[in-house]
């Protein structure tokens, strides 16, 4: 297949090129095609502008996965508008592309977060869950799942990935936590009781190649394993695995004086189950927590 990738230079992207490199065509988009070029290993000519293309003759399938880390920094209000356009507005382009497309790609998969389900504290959560409550990260998430499926208007098979915490070492919230756990500052989160719903980026990436080559697969997948853990629970495995001390506390109101609403994502957790990925026939390859952290910690 040709295969459209949006946010390929990315922590996720990244590896889900190598993923599927070998078997497919590769189109690759970035702001930065040159510096995506290197980083990624590609020849030039894969990577482009979106606007270089008129259309999408030509694709066979589109894997949206651009977007602002929620992380990335304090929710100011300029920050917000840079993660809420930085899905809206690329989704709404890859839209009207779309449109102008004869014939149009098969398949359309969107990435999205948990997020999406907002504070539930300790209830367990599928894909038919629907929040009754919005916040900023629903919202965003809401209206960007609300473009992807327009695309099933034009005969596009459309799948969401409702992504957790993604494992790995060289990006996302795992990046970030090692350096104090190196240094024995590791432990919970306030209360530490908020449950964490995770993956591996390896398990991750082979979600999406699964949900590419099986057309019985369409809406909405959550991308975490069945192994929902609490805060305090996946600090004290991530401690042992560096074979490091447990023993600090961070405070909810040093998070919130220091991160301010953004806080709240490390603060209220979701318990989020896979339903539908078990459903579909996918078997996840690192589903428990200490597996999990021993291959992320050896790759």
């Amino acid at each position: 297949m040709k295969i459209l990738i949006t946010g390929a230079s990315g922590f996720i992207g990244q590896s889900l090129v190598n993923l599927l490199r070998t078997d497919h065509e590769l189109l690759l988009v970035s702001r930065r095609p040159t510096l995506a070029a290197k980083r990624l290993a590609v020849d030039n000519s894969k990577v482009i502008q979106l606007e270089q293309l008129n259309s999408l003759d030509g694709v066979d399938a589109i894997i949206n996965l651009a977007g602002e880390s929620l992380a990335a920094k304090r929710w100011s209000v300029e920050q917000k508008r840079r993660i809420s356009e930085s899905r809206w507005l690329i989704t709404e382009a890859l839209l009207t592309k779309l449109k102008n497309s004869t014939p149009t790609p098969r398949i359309w998969i969107n990435a999205s977060a948990i997020g999406f389900y907002g504070a539930q504290g300790t209830e367990p959560l599928d894909e038919h869950f629907v929040p009754t409550q919005t916040d900023f990260p629903n919202r965003v998430c809401a209206h960007w799942e609300e473009l992807a499926q327009q695309a099933s208007s034009f005969n596009c098979r459309v799948c969401i990935i409702r992504i957790g915490l993604v494992l790995g070492t060289q990006g996302g919230a795992l990046a970030k936590m090692l350096a104090a756990y190196w240094l024995g500052l590791g432990g919970p989160l306030g209360s530490g009781k908020q449950m964490v719903s995770w993956i591996t980026r390896t398990d991750l990436v082979y979600v999406i190649r699964f949900l590419l080559e099986n057309a019985h697969c369409s809406g909405v997948y959550n991308a975490t394993t069945p192994h929902v853990i609490s805060n305090a629970e996946f600090s004290a495995a991530l401690a042992k695995a560096l074979h490091r001390p447990h023993f600090l506390h961070t405070p909810a109101w040093a998070l919130k004086l220091l991160l301010g609403e953004m806080a709240d994502l490390l603060l209220n957790g979701q318990n989020v189950l896979p339903t539908r990925l078990l459903e579909a026939g996918f078997q996840f390859r690192y589903p428990t927590l200490p597996e999990a952290l021993h291959h992320v910690l050896e790759d």
